[in-house]
């Protein structure tokens, strides 16, 4: 029996600038509700890189324009690290 893959816009899989590669099967579920560091970045990283445009970004995980933004500018700022909970509080401060 034939696999068949689902139609999608734009790209399937994408290499990041350290060489790996990043598909949308490493997104997170659109039902995703427990935002952990990882999660947010996996998804900064492929609005960043062009696996997935921000609009659908936004709308596959009900995200805010602003929450999406101080994910990235967390992210460009302090690196990964920064996604953190207790981090974004203490660079919130600054």
């Amino acid at each position: 029996m034939p696999m068949y893959l689902k139609r999608v816009e734009g790209p399937r899989q994408i290499t990041l600038p350290d060489g790996s590669i990043l598909s949308r099967a490493d997104l997170p579920p659109p039902d995703t509700r427990r935002w952990v560091a990882s999660r947010k970045a996996v998804v900064v990283k492929a609005v960043i890189h062009g696996l997935i445009p921000r609009d659908e970004a936004l709308e596959r995980y009900a995200l805010s324009d602003e929450e999406f933004e101080l994910w990235c500018s967390a992210v460009q700022t302090h690196g990964e690290k920064a996604l953190k909970v207790t981090t974004l509080q203490k660079y919130r401060q600054l």
